[in-house]
């Protein structure tokens, strides 16, 4: 069993920066691969980022370019750097993770492919 527990949540301005971070505990292979997923209410959720266990990345659309995941393995905690926030990045924020992935963008592909959740964080971005 892998436990996923999410911190760095909070309210930031529109163009400002925040940093999430997850780490997982438990029992879990050295292979798997985090990521992030977001919802706001009323939608769907939304794959953010990934990152495998070799340190291949993987982007959802609205967020190339302005996100950044990296990963310390051994420890196999997951950041997710949010820069240049916008509004529209308002939501809750989920850990994610399987096994393994053979591909990192697999992982945030649907939320029907993570294996394991953390509860979540909010974040808000402000105009």
């Amino acid at each position: 069993q892998v436990r996923l527990a999410e911190t760095g949540g909070g309210s930031v301005q529109a163009r400002g920066s925040l940093r999430l971070t997850c780490a997982a505990s438990g029992n879990f292979a050295n292979t798997l691969c985090m990521g992030w997923f977001r919802q706001t209410p009323g939608k769907e959720r939304e794959g953010v980022a990934a990152i495998d266990s070799d340190g291949n990345t993987s982007y959802g659309d609205p967020v190339k370019g302005r996100f950044t995941i990296s990963a310390d393995n051994l420890k196999k905690i997951v950041y997710l750097d949010l820069d240049s926030a916008k509004v529209e990045d308002t939501a809750m924020y989920y850990c994610v993770a399987r096994d393994q992935c053979p591909y990192p963008w697999l992982l945030i592909a649907t939320p029907l492919n993570p294996s394991y959740w953390g509860q979540g964080t909010q974040v808000t971005v402000s105009s």
